[in-house]
């Protein structure tokens, strides 16, 4: 094979092994797995290839939370890069089919290859600010208006008495001037007040069918109906003339 041509393909956690075993059923070659640091966390490249294609699928932002299937039940040779990744890179990998349980090499500090410059942890520290502060926006543009808040008390004004006891302690011209200037605001109130009572109108009562309309429709009723609708009617204004008597 004189040359060969790749392609770079993201892909999700949970679908690493499901593409592996179609990989496998297809014919591929298992090459390596890649582990890389980054600032958002450990981004793993599987790389697999066939008939000069080489694909590489990639894992972006592993964290120390996830845990990540092998595929060492379909690419057996794949044990060296996983418990490679696990012990330089802290990321857990589950189900290795040989697994060395962090013990494939002999290291003085865990995970020496997510160490990060100063530079880069404090890159690192100000993204998680700025992702926090955006995700509290974010939150608060989603959270109900203060419609359904409790509204808030009014503010208690001065009583008569306090009004007073200040109006007394101020010299006698002063104090005069205050009570002309009280008197023309309560008085100025209470005009508004009679505008407001004189501007809204007057509901009609509902008007009820008149004599004519009753008469005209008892006459179309058979007689029997008909003075059965009388007497009920003669009742009905006997009955409103003797609680009228009464409320007089």
């Amino acid at each position: 094979m004189d040359k060969f041509s790749q392609v770079f393909n993201e892909v999700a956690l949970a679908d690493v092994h499901e593409l592996a075993a179609a990989r496998a059923a297809d014919g591929w070659r298992y090459v390596q797995i890649l582990a890389v640091n980054t600032e958002d966390g450990v981004d793993l490249v599987y790389s697999y290839m066939k008939e000069g294609l080489l694909e590489n699928d990639t894992v972006k932002a592993v964290g120390a939370d996830d845990v990540v299937p092998s595929i060492t039940d379909l690419f057996l040779e794949a044990f060296v890069c996983e418990n490679e990744i696990h012990d330089l890179y802290g990321v857990t990998i589950e189900n290795i089919a040989i697994d060395f349980g962090g013990m494939f090499y002999q290291l003085a500090e865990k995970a020496p290859m997510t160490v990060v410059s100063p530079e880069q942890l404090a890159a690192r520290e100000k993204a998680k600010k700025i992702a926090a502060a955006k995700a509290a926006k974010e939150a608060a543009a989603k959270a109900p208006a203060t419609e359904n808040a409790a509204p808030a008390a009014p503010a208690a004004g001065p009583t008569e008495e306090e009004i007073q006891a200040k109006i007394a302690g101020l010299d006698p011209e002063k104090a005069a001037k205050v009570r002309a200037a009280m008197e023309a605001k309560a008085k100025k109130a209470a005009a508004a007040a009679q505008a407001s009572e004189a501007a809204t109108p007057e509901v009609p009562a509902q008007v009820g069918p008149t004599e004519e309309e009753i008469q005209a429709k008892i006459a179309g009723l058979d007689p029997e109906k008909a003075a059965k609708v009388r007497a009920a009617l003669e009742a009905k204004a006997k009955k409103a003339q003797k609680t009228e008597g009464k409320g007089e």
